[in-house]
């Protein structure tokens, strides 16, 4: 019987890395989280090294030597960029090449918040980070999946969009184009700036860099709160397109009289806005009546873990076991800077 791990899960998002190392009864070895950034093309060298960097970490927690490979006999790789068929063979590609693991699972990294957000191997997932992703799977194994690389594939949504458009307003009631909004003030003063223009010169002239645009989705969601009409409309966007993302998953998955689990996964789901969830409530009810909205709080990494537990036939007991200990609070534990 071997004695590496019997799982390497892996999640990786817009801003970290996660890595877990594990056995088949769901007992964690060693886990690491690791800060990332922009990694290029899907599957590229710079992307591939930001997932090394984590399961070198997760192998020194759990003191597992890299000098044999491969280091776990299953990994399940959820990674945020890998949209469509060609950017999973091109990750596939490199791990095969690589062996970190004895057989890959490749999938986006919507399906390890939609595992890790429900007790069974199906519903819809939507992720809405710095962009917008969703997939579904039924019970039987069927898969919905969308391109989601941005406005090309017809997505709209995440915190790029949500900050962008707050600007965009604000931009407007400064020079007249539009209605008045707290954004005029709240947008700059993220920045520590005085107008909103001068924030438009600063991200022109490269002095800030344009994906802190996504940074102003707090302050949008915030101004919502406190009865800005403008962002409301912006939180209301946000929310329909969550509710057309899972209702159509669900409506090609056949799912509509189930009572299906919807896991929202991302930055843009940590806010207090309670009329935002219930605009999404409302909404997939009318799609699904049964359907149940889940806000994921543990690390989508635990999905991936899971899917692996799924893959190797491991009972409720490991699952709960693993429920058990894999917790924001494990992984940050060894949080680990960039090699």
């Amino acid at each position: 019987m071997s004695r590496r791990p019997a799982i390497l899960a892996v999640d990786g998002g817009g801003s970290k890395m996660d890595a877990v190392l594990l056995r088949r009864d769901g007992t964690v070895l060693g886990a690491a989280r690791i800060p990332v950034g922009y990694p290029g093309v899907s599957g590229g060298e710079a992307h591939m090294t930001q997932v090394v960097d984590a399961v070198v970490a997760a192998c020194a927690d759990a003191s597992v030597s890299l000098e044999r490979f491969p280091i776990a006999d299953l990994g399940v790789y959820c990674l945020a960029g890998a949209d469509l068929p060609v950017d999973d063979r091109r990750i596939a590609g490199w791990l095969r090449s690589r062996r970190l693991t004895a057989k890959d699972i490749v999938r986006n990294d919507t399906f390890a918040v939609l595992r890790a957000g429900t007790d069974r191997t199906w519903g819809v997932g939507v992720v809405c980070g710095y962009g917008t992703n969703c997939s579904g799977v039924s019970p039987d194994g069927r898969i919905v999946r969308f391109p989601a690389v941005g406005p090309i594939s017809g997505d709209w949504g995440g915190g790029a969009e949500v900050g962008g458009a707050g600007l965009w307003h604000a931009i407007r009631d400064e020079d007249g184009r539009g209605g008045r909004t707290t954004l005029r003030r709240l947008v700059p003063e993220h920045f520590g700036l005085k107008r909103p223009k001068h924030v438009l010169e600063a991200l022109y002239l490269g002095r800030i860099d344009d994906a802190r645009i996504a940074e102003l989705a707090p302050v949008v969601f915030r101004a919502a709160t406190e009865g800005d009409e403008i962002a409301r409309s912006i939180v209301d966007q946000q929310a329909d397109e969550v509710v057309t993302l899972a209702g159509t998953a669900i409506k090609r998955l056949r799912m509509t009289a189930l009572d299906v689990d919807v896991v929202l996964g991302g930055g843009i789901f940590r806010n207090h806005d309670g009329a935002f969830f219930a605009r999404i409530d409302e909404g997939l009810r009318a799609v699904a009546p049964a359907a149940r909205t889940n806000v994921l709080t543990e690390p989508p990494v635990l999905g991936a873990a899971l899917m692996g537990l799924d893959r190797l036939g491991a009972g409720p007991a490991a699952h709960r076991r693993l429920r058990r200990s894999l917790t924001h609070d494990r992984l940050t534990a060894h949080t680990h800077p960039r090699r």
